[in-house]
């Protein structure tokens, strides 16, 4: 005898993940761009934050491109959570991230990968107008052959407020119809174009019909007017999926493939040409997004050189950059310039600069993390990991809430308190007592040697060597 296996469904439960500045919602910003102390999740740099948004108003206006900013300062001092709360502001205008080391990973050249950057930022809001039926369905009158076999036809009965009308249907329609359990009393929306029927919800004047009705029933207003009107649709595409989709035989399922490749110069000629024929006809509109490239000073002089060209471009994105450098060497020579960025690229930039937080920035930002993590933490904890981040690193402090609060329940606390964080700062070290501690022990790791004439600071590798 065979065993029956039964299984009971169960529900599965939403994927939430806590990243770095998912406790980000804006720039905290009030309505004169003035910051505001402790907002959507923004703490401290006041000036940098203002410069942000005033970088934003302009952005949201859609009448500058090309513009490039770097956002500069000491590692973790929020270069990256303003790029964040930029993005978050932005709306429906294209917002990418990169990393300036991706450029060197992918399986094409920097310039490619660098212009497919920039056309993933750069959004085309395209208008089309088209014809729909909408009305409330008074009658669906469908008729079958008497042998069973052949095609459906039936009539179907819409009206508004004004006028009501008798359609003739196929079977396709019939199909559609049911699909979408369409019944007398639904107010429908029909695309003439596509024959797509969409079943808006039921109308109010049917709301009688039964005693009960399921919480996702939804009741609308009977349509008013003409039953054919003209609907303005805008999609919103970003030119590298465009270029993807008419350089490839499948068309847009290269964009789920994920096979890109290169494209050919020729195929985006031909789509700028296209668009600017659209934008002229009012077809089309060209939105400029934002590109953000997070640690600058990892790219050489043909990635800066390419920049500097892609900047001056009609169709460009406001790029915008950070950097924690201060006098670094360029990539792939031997010369040092500020944030290594090249001077004359550096002179078209407009720099933000980020400040160290101060002690009292530092605890907000952490009892923000804390809440953001779900961590109860005790006052007298939340001081000692302040005085932990003041003297090492913020994000060594925040590191330790999450270890932490594993620590306390542990010990079966309900908070987490001083002892919990002194325990995971002896568990975990920070640079600097990581850095001692190869000092007084180099003896015992390999490769410890010093060249002859050499240093204990890092040596750059000269050329030819």
């Amino acid at each position: 005898m065979e065993s029956i296996i039964t299984s009971q469904a169960t529900d599965i439960a939403r994927l939430e993940r806590t990243g770095a500045h998912s406790h980000i919602r804006g720039l905290g910003l009030d309505d004169r761009l003035e910051a505001r102390a402790n907002s959507q999740g923004m703490v401290g740099q006041a000036r940098a934050r203002k410069a942000a948004g005033v970088i934003l108003k302009v952005i949201k206006q859609g009448k500058i491109s090309g513009r490039a900013i770097l956002m500069a300062g000491a590692p973790g001092t929020g270069k990256t959570a303003i790029a964040m709360a930029m993005s978050q502001e932005l709306g429906d205008v294209p917002f990418t991230s990169i990393a300036s080391s991706e450029v060197f990973s992918m399986e094409m050249s920097r310039t490619e990968s660098l212009t497919q950057a920039f056309r993933r930022s750069i959004g085309i809001r395209i208008k089309e107008e088209t014809e729909i039926i909408e009305g409330e369905v008074v009658e669906i009158q469908i008729d079958r052959s008497v042998t069973g076999v052949g095609p459906k036809t039936g009539k179907l009965t819409l009206k508004t407020t004004d006028m009501e009308t008798i359609y003739d249907m196929g079977q396709k329609m019939i199909g559609s119809l049911t699909k979408e359990k369409v019944m007398a009393g639904d107010v429908i929306q029909i695309d003439k174009a596509t024959g797509r029927i969409t079943r808006l919800g039921r109308s109010f004047t049917r709301a009688r019909d039964f005693d009960a009705t399921g919480p996702d029933v939804k009741f609308v207003q009977c349509p008013d007017g003409e039953l054919q009107t003209r609907k303005e649709v805008v999609h919103m595409v970003s030119l590298h999926e465009i270029d993807v989709i008419n350089s490839r035989q499948q068309g847009f399922l290269a964009l789920f493939s994920g096979d890109t490749g290169e494209i050919k110069p020729e195929v985006r000629d031909q789509i700028n040409q296209k668009i600017s024929e659209w934008c002229e006809e009012g077809k089309a509109e060209i939105v400029p997004g934002v590109l953000f490239i997070d640690e600058i000073h990892m790219l050489d002089m043909e990635c800066f050189s390419f920049l500097n060209r892609a900047l001056e471009d009609t169709m460009a994105p406001v790029v915008i950059m950070a950097s924690n450098r201060g006098m670094s060497r360029i990539r792939g020579t031997n010369y040092q310039s500020p944030h290594g960025v090249p001077i004359d690229f550096l002179d078209r930039l407009l720099i933000i600069s980020t400040q160290p937080y101060s002690a009292d920035e530092i605890k907000q930002i952490l009892k923000i993390r804390c809440d953001e993590e779900e961590v109860d933490m005790t006052e007298d904890a939340l001081s000692v990991l302040t005085t932990v981040a003041t003297t090492t690193s913020l994000r060594y402090a925040i590191h330790l809430i999450s270890t932490s609060h594993l620590v306390a329940r542990k010990r079966k606390a309900a908070q987490v308190d001083v002892v919990d964080i002194k325990r995971v700062s002896e568990l975990f070290l920070d640079e600097a007592r990581s850095v001692q501690y190869l000092k007084e022990y180099q003896d015992e790791y390999l490769y410890n040697e010093i060249p002859p004439g050499g240093s204990d600071s890092m040596a750059v590798d000269q050329p030819g060597a």
